[in-house]
């Protein structure tokens, strides 16, 4: 049984003094007032940084540094058209300097928006891809979107569907499939509900914030966005019941699962509040939800951007429920980069998105600081996925799953994205720890370089908030390895100055992946 005990109060920021390109942490409304502010210049914005007259921005959200500067996300669109794969980050300095990150250099522009085919052969054309990519139970429900397509180079006039249905493991889908609006070819294809496996090991006796009921407590963490965790029973839909008790003494029997994901919530959310000043999964104070108890025998879990939630199955025979910490901050980082970069959910993006998730999942893991189940660089080293006790990813040589990438390569962009995330998940260890053999915390590790050199470490808290600031402020949707090189410099600069030790470090740490 898990004895908990209610918590009172928030999370408190970080009391470090905020100093140079380091973010200030808003509120809620303060960052709602600043978008707002946002979209009230975007025409006079547009223009300023030369955008066509039939080109339009969207604010989507607002960074603001210590030292003045702000940082504007736009999505853009084209004679009322939206420009997929033309987000862009406005940096405007207090003094009025100006500069802008662009998800395509390439200009917006197709000859007509008068498409020659019309939405229902854009439909027939998404459930004949998502039959090819055996999606069960394949329907396209909500009507097809005309979009610009841009995220590959030339803008295209093309379609944006969705087909939702059920994947081989049993984990819904939602493929996103766009389509050539003219020929009607597939010209890209996305999977936007994240999997992913985590420990069967519980986390012990651990605090929580609960509500209290006329009739006892409930499982909703009013310090931390109204966060609840609900009982699917075995359901696939809606959100089930939420968890109550007559006491404040949880866990035992189906109420064990509801514990270990609550608490895999809260240790998210004060991690991404008190180490990365981030006010929630969207920044805006609110909570997510988890549904345990997901299906029948079902062994993962996943996020949904969708619903904003996080599910979490029963694993084989229903015995052993994937609701563990390292599962919950790797899925929910989805929803943070979801807020963020957006970044495609394939070739090099999508291996930088998983690897986003694999980096502040380890980061939340240390953060935590839970006897049993300690700070490591090793993914799913709990649930003997392999049979043999070995994890399902390692940090400090990726290749050692066997099918992951160390170093960047041409051919990175065509590796499933759980294993391309390889070489950005071997960039982060190599940043926080160095290069070479060494143990920590009682694990072996032994990192290589690709050019041979020998790479001393910055520090774990340095290299999370370098990923965290390039993420936020300088990752686009299109984001390439090449790419997050440069954004990751640009961070460190703004945070350490760029003629620090940090800024050098992180240079060689590229060129030790083979991004140069």
């Amino acid at each position: 049984m898990v004895v908990i005990g209610a918590t009172t109060g928030s999370a408190n920021a970080s009391a470090d003094k905020a100093e140079g390109g380091q973010q200030l942490a808003l509120s809620a409304g303060q960052r709602a007032a600043a978008i707002k502010d946002a979209q009230g210049e975007a025409a006079s914005t547009a223009a300023k940084i030369g955008l066509d007259g039939k080109e339009k921005l969207v604010a989507r959200d607002v960074v603001k540094d210590a030292d003045g500067t702000v940082h504007t996300r736009y999505e853009r669109t084209y004679d009322g058209l939206p420009v997929l794969g033309g987000d862009l980050v406005v940096h405007e300095k207090k003094n009025g300097a100006r500069d802008v990150t662009k998800a395509t250099d390439a200009p917006i522009a197709v000859p007509t928006a008068t498409s020659a085919l019309g939405p229902g052969t854009a439909k027939k054309s998404a459930l004949s891809a998502a039959a090819e990519e055996k999606t069960a139970k394949a329907e396209a429900g909500q009507a097809p979107r005309k979009v610009i397509w841009a995220a590959q180079g030339k803008a295209v006039l093309a379609y944006e569907t969705f087909v939702t249905g059920v994947q081989k493991d049993g984990t819904p889908s939602k493929l996103r499939i766009i389509t050539d609006a003219n020929t009607g070819k597939k010209l890209y294809s996305e999977e936007r509900v994240h999997t992913g496996t985590g420990t069967s090991t519980y986390s012990g006796t651990v605090p929580l914030t609960t509500t209290k009921t006329s009739s006892g407590y409930s499982l909703t963490d009013g310090a931390r966005g109204g966060h609840k965790t609900y009982d699917l029973n075995q359901g696939t839909s809606g959100t089930g019941t939420l968890f109550t008790n007559s006491s404040d003494v949880w866990g035992g029997g189906r109420q064990t699962a509801g514990v270990d994901a609550a608490y895999g919530a809260a240790v998210t959310w004060d991690f991404y509040k008190n180490v990365l000043g981030r006010n929630g999964i969207r920044n805006d104070g609110k909570g997510a939800y988890s549904r345990v108890h997901y299906g029948d025998g079902y062994v993962n879990a996943f996020w949904d951007d969708d619903c904003f939630c996080m599910t979490y199955g029963d694993g084989e025979n229903n015995a052993h429920p994937l609701t563990s910490l390292d599962v919950a901050a790797h899925e929910m980082s989805h929803g943070v980069t979801a807020a963020t970069a957006n970044l495609n959910y394939s070739g090099e993006s999508g291996g930088l998105n998983e690897a986003t998730s694999d980096i502040f999942g380890t980061a939340a893991e240390f953060y935590a600081n839970n006897s049993a189940d300690p700070g490591d660089y090793l993914i799913g080293e709990k649930i003997d996925i392999n049979g043999d006790g070995s994890p399902l990813r390692y940090m400090d040589k990726p290749s050692k799953d066997g099918s992951s990438r160390d170093y960047w390569s041409s051919s990175l962009g065509n590796v499933d994205v759980h294993y391309s995330s390889g070489p950005a998940n071997h960039f982060f260890y190599l940043l926080s720890e160095g290069s070479g053999s060494k143990v920590l915390g009682g694990v072996s590790y032994n990192s290589p370089t690709y050019n041979n050199s020998k790479i001393t470490g910055i520090g774990r808290d340095k290299a999370t908030k370098i990923w965290y600031k390039a993420l936020t402020t300088y990752f686009t949707s299109t984001t390439n390895y090449k790419a997050a090189r440069t954004a990751t410099l640009k961070a460190t600069a703004d945070l350490y100055g760029s003629t620090s030790n940090e800024y050098k470090t992180v240079a060689a740490t590229w060129s030790a992946i083979n991004v140069k």
